[in-house]
């Protein structure tokens, strides 16, 4: 958790803020330092897991693309809208994924690496309690569409308000490393909460249909 903040927030907003002057990198130079790291940490996380993993894949271009509108001095507003594309295309296949056989929510939340689903399965099989269970992951799965669309208009929101300076300019390289610090605090603690209370309200009721203990369904650390 701390190596991912560091590489993904801490570094690239201390890199832009502080050494985007000419004294220094200069605004081009530093954004290209600066989002380095993010890619550096992606590519260590294929590395050490030796699998590839879609979100961090998203995430290494979602920072190439910011990366590019910025280098090639596009207008701000592109960063708003690729800002708020991303987290609104995920948004939007999670409900497109809920007719069909893979809900993107079991990727989200009814997983083996935080359930133990197999022990799940069979306690709704036995309880008869399939079909009630399904009906509960559609309402988990509009919970977790609705924290990405969460994120995607407080996305675009912080990037307008923030990314005001000319693009080329040391002003906009400091404010690029200012939208990036407040992401965290602005767009990923709100979306976290929706999106644990999503988990919250799906154990409950994993727990009231297969009358199972949290430590029965919890996969073990």
């Amino acid at each position: 958790m701390l190596a991912n903040l560091a590489f993904n927030i801490i570094i690239p907003t201390l890199i832009m803020t502080k050494l985007s002057s000419e004294d220094y990198l200069g605004p081009v130079y530093s954004i290209v330092v600066a989002l380095s790291f993010p890619i550096i940490f992606g590519v260590k996380d294929y590395l050490e897991n030796h699998k590839a993993n879609f979100f961090s894949a998203l995430g290494i271009l979602s920072v190439v693309l910011t990366g590019g509108i910025s280098l090639l001095q596009l207008d701000p507003q592109y960063i708003a809208i690729k800002e708020a594309a991303i987290p609104a295309c995920f948004g939007l296949a999670t409900l497109f994924s809920v007719r069909t056989k893979y809900p993107l929510v079991k990727t989200f939340l009814f997983n083996d690496q935080i359930l133990q689903i197999d022990k799940v399965k069979a306690a709704l099989e036995a309880n008869h309690n399939q079909d009630a269970f399904e009906h509960k992951l559609v309402n988990a799965s509009y919970m977790v569409a609705g924290s990405f669309f969460l994120s995607s208009v407080l996305n675009y929101i912080l990037a307008k308000v923030i990314l005001v300076s000319e693009p080329g300019t040391v002003a906009f390289t400091e404010e690029l490393g200012k939208m990036t610090a407040l992401s965290f605090p602005v767009i990923a603690l709100p979306s976290t909460i929706v999106l644990m209370g999503a988990l919250y309200y799906l154990l409950h009721h994993i727990q009231k249909l297969t009358h199972l203990k949290a430590e029965e369904i919890f996969n073990e650390a």
